[in-house]
C-alpha cells in the first residue's frame, strides 16, 4: 500500500491547528485529498458524501456538537471500515485509554512533534494501534459511562444528529424545519432515542449523553 492519492478528514475546531497539521503532512502524505470539519454537525456532513471514500479521520474530542467521546463511538458505529485517530490536548491515561475501548486506532497528544505524528499515522494507515511510546492502556471498567457508550452506539446517524439537537435545546418544530420533515417524524425519532437510551424525555437524554464528557471519567 502506498501512502498516497489518500483522503483525510481533519475534525478539529482550530483553524490554525488544522492548517498547521494539513501543511506539515502534506510532504510525507503524497497527492493527499485534505478535508476540514469545525464541528461534529460539519464532520457528518463529510461522512453523508457518498461521493468521497474517506482512508482516516483525525478526531478532535473536543469539537462544538461533540460530547467527550461520543462522536468516536458514532463514527466507529457507522464507519467501522475508517479508521479514526484521536488527536486531543487531554493526555491523561484515563482518556487514552477509553479512547481505545471506544474504538480508535490510535491516539496523539497534540503536544507530539509533526514526525512524531507522521509516523503514527503511518502505523495506522498500515493497520496497526498507535500509542505514545510507553503507555500502559488500563482496563475500563463496565460502569455506567460504560453502559451508555454501548446505548449510543446503536442509534442511527438520524437520531444521533436529533439527541445533538435536543443538548443545543432546540425544540422539535426547530429540528423538524433544520431536517425538512414534519414533527410528528422528530417526535418518532424522540421515541426511539428514548428506548434505546433507556430513558424517558429529552432532559434524562441530554443528561444521558453527557456522561460521556471526559471529565466526567475515571478510572481510577
Amino acid at each position: 500500500m502506498k501512502l498516497e492519492n489518500l483522503n483525510i478528514i481533519i475534525a478539529d475546531d482550530h483553524p490554525l491547528f488544522r492548517n498547521a497539521l494539513r501543511q506539515a503532512l502534506t510532504p510525507t502524505f503524497a497527492n493527499t485529498q485534505w478535508h476540514e470539519a469545525d464541528s461534529a454537525e460539519a464532520l457528518q456532513k463529510l461522512m453523508d458524501d457518498s461521493s468521497v471514500e474517506f482512508d482516516l479521520i483525525l478526531l478532535d474530542l473536543q469539537m462544538p456538537g461533540s460530547h467527550g467521546y461520543s462522536t468516536l463511538i458514532h463514527l466507529r458505529s457507522h464507519y467501522a471500515e475508517i479508521p479514526v485517530v484521536v488527536i486531543s490536548a487531554h493526555e491523561d491515561i484515563n482518556t487514552i485509554s477509553r479512547a481505545i475501548h471506544y474504538g480508535s486506532s490510535g491516539f496523539i497528544p497534540k503536544s507530539s512533534s509533526m514526525e512524531t505524528l507522521a509516523e503514527a499515522l503511518n502505523a495506522v494507515l498500515y493497520g496497526d494501534i498507535w500509542l505514545p511510546q510507553g503507555t500502559q492502556v488500563v482496563p475500563v471498567p463496565e460502569d455506567t459511562t460504560d453502559q451508555m457508550a454501548s446505548r449510543l452506539s446503536d442509534l442511527t446517524p438520524q437520531q444521533y444528529k436529533v439527541l445533538q439537537m435536543f443538548a443545543e435545546g432546540l425544540l422539535n418544530k426547530q429540528i423538524a424545519y433544520d431536517f425538512g420533515v414534519s414533527e410528528a417524524t422528530i417526535k418518532a425519532h424522540a421515541t426511539a432515542i428514548f428506548r434505546k437510551l433507556g430513558v424517558r424525555n429529552r432532559t434524562q437524554a441530554v443528561i444521558a449523553l453527557q456522561q460521556l464528557e471526559m471529565e466526567k471519567v475515571d478510572l481510577s
